[in-house]
């Protein structure tokens, strides 16, 4: 089984110093990118985050401070990981929820302005889980029938992410070999930011999926309550889901005037 793609896609792992996509940091980045004739490209940075790797965190990856002392920031790195990604859809295990906004957070603190509006994204832990529900190493022995070395390091994590994709196709006639298709079959929620604060109503509007004002429109809490929106971008909220905020306050303007 051989994807079919109109267009290049991308499937990365991050192995990080945590799980807050706030306030945690990349220390290693591996992106497999598969073009639609077939050749693939892999690279594979170090990352030095800028922050002590809790001691949690390396016994997972093994990655410790001594490892990326003298490797570049994510800033040093960022144009050159945006220029490998920015024609591309995106692949990972677990990815919707955790490494693309994570990923996303980075370029944005490093002025990469990146948006999803042109990609879409394939979550292979979503289509294991709706049709299996395990675990990567799980999926790779039961998908590829091969034990997975190396598990929690970003290179061999991203290839086995891959081939097990390969194998879900090839294992669920049903699941439709096209990249969008398999986008709308991983996502979980219909959501405009990552983090999932700001969805979208049957009418097609974006509505607070959180807080006081959860069901309500972003529309009207502009309109009735003009200082919430002052507050959510000083507020400890992931950086894309204040652009997302602001290209809508700013939608709305341009409507006013216009």
């Amino acid at each position: 089984m051989q994807l079919q793609l109109t267009k290049p896609i991308c499937f990365f792992d991050l192995e990080t110093t945590g799980t807050n996509v706030v306030k945690d940091r990349i220390v290693e980045i591996s992106i497999l990118k598969v073009y639609p004739n077939g050749n693939k490209e892999s690279r594979t940075w170090l990352v030095n985050p800028e922050m002590p790797i809790p001691p949690e965190s390396e016994a997972v990856h093994g990655i410790s401070d001594e490892k990326v002392a003298n490797e570049p920031t994510f800033k040093q790195l960022s144009k050159e990981i945006y220029k490998m990604i920015k024609d591309s859809d995106l692949a990972g295990f677990n990815s919707d929820r955790f490494d693309i906004p994570l990923l996303v957070e980075e370029m944005l603190r490093a002025d990469v302005d990146f948006d999803m509006k042109n990609m879409v994204s394939v979550d292979v832990q979503t289509i294991f889980h709706k049709m299996e529900k395990r675990t990567l190493e799980a999926a790779y022995q039961f998908y590829c029938e091969k034990s997975l070395e190396d598990a929690h390091s970003a290179e061999a994590d991203t290839l086995a992410t891959y081939e097990v994709l390969l194998a879900q196709l090839d294992r669920y006639p049903e699941l439709e070999n096209n990249v969008k298709k398999l986008s709308e079959f991983t996502t979980r929620k219909q959501s405009l930011d990552f983090a999932g604060f700001i969805g979208i109503d049957e009418n097609d509007q974006p509505i607070f999926a959180f807080g006081k004002h959860k069901g309500k429109t972003v529309d009207e809490i502009m309109e009735t309550e003009p200082g919430y929106f002052g507050w959510l971008l000083n507020a400890d909220f992931p950086l894309y889901t204040k652009k997302v905020l602001t290209q809508i306050k700013l939608s709305k303007l341009n409507n006013k005037l216009s």
